[in-house]
């Protein structure tokens, strides 16, 4: 956490609020996430740069500044915050999980807030963006428009691993997480053991589908809160409301009564029925 669907409400609300804001100066706390370039050249190449548009890649937000593009990947539990001045012009005092601070001209400031301080950004010139190590070898967004089911189809073909490791890596597809890869193979009704090369034709359909649906309903939604995730207002996700799989484990599935199982796959906690996604062979 956050994944795809989170990262895109904290982009929108990052919209709302900072669009259009000039960079007067940074404060960097906790250096180490700074990832490039060293925090003296980040926090003077970002002074009087204004934030034009936030956008989105994957699970990375992207601030499109006058020069630079700042990529900033929110990890575990990082988070944005959006401090207004009193009407005495005080600010309230940074918390013990305040990292990176962009003080703006207009007296407002923007916070960065990192638990487990595993978060990263990244100042790169605009239009070198997608050549960052980070996003280079991304795969297509989950929409209809960019991820093409023939393409899956071919990138499936090739690869031995169980179907819930492929749909975690990124490449096939972005912003797929543990939460969504339970609930899109549950849809799917795939079992997540099943080595992506052996799904069938009508299994590939069903994918396809079950991803572009389900992290479509989750960021109408404004993601998943399970734990501390917040957008930029401060408000939490609606979807942990509509979870069938993730985190049911010994409850009873909704379309056939069985008792969901959990079992661990790529290292990564896994709920699914034994009914409704037969392991197959």
């Amino acid at each position: 956490m956050p994944e795809l669907p989170e990262v895109e409400s904290v982009k929108r609300g990052l919209n709302q609020m900072v669009k259009g804001e000039t960079v007067a100066e940074v404060t960097v706390l906790w250096p180490r996430i700074i990832e490039s370039p060293d925090v003296e050249t980040f926090k003077s190449t970002l002074q009087n740069q204004t934030i034009e548009e936030v956008k989105r890649r994957g699970k990375f937000l992207l601030f499109y500044l006058t020069d630079d593009v700042l990529i900033s990947h929110l990890r575990m539990e990082g988070k944005y915050q959006l401090i207004e001045p009193t009407p005495l012009r005080e600010m309230t005092p940074n918390s013990k999980h305040t990292h990176v601070v962009f003080h703006l001209k207009s007296g407002k400031e923007l916070r960065y807030l990192d638990v487990r301080k595993f978060g990263r950004m990244s100042l790169v010139p605009r239009g070198k963006e997608f050549q960052h190590k980070s996003l280079a070898k991304l795969g297509p967004e989950p929409t209809k428009e960019d991820f093409s089911f023939e393409k899956m189809q071919a990138f499936l073909s090739r690869r031995t691993k169980a179907i819930k490791g492929v749909l975690l890596d990124q490449q096939v597809v972005v912003g797929v997480g543990n939460i969504y890869a339970d609930e899109i193979l549950y849809r799917a009704k795939i079992h997540p053991l099943t080595p992506a090369k052996q799904l069938t034709e009508s299994e590939q359909v069903r994918l396809h589908e079950a991803i572009i649906f389900i992290l479509d309903e989750a960021v109408k939604n404004g993601g998943t809160t399970i734990r501390t995730y917040q957008n930029a207002f401060g408000d939490i996700g609606t979807f942990q409301n509509h979870l069938k799989m993730y985190g049911k484990e010994n409850q009873a599935c909704e379309a056939c009564g069985t008792m969901i199982e959990k079992i661990k796959v790529a290292g990564r906690g896994t709920h699914y029925c034994p009914v409704c996604q037969p392991l197959k062979g």
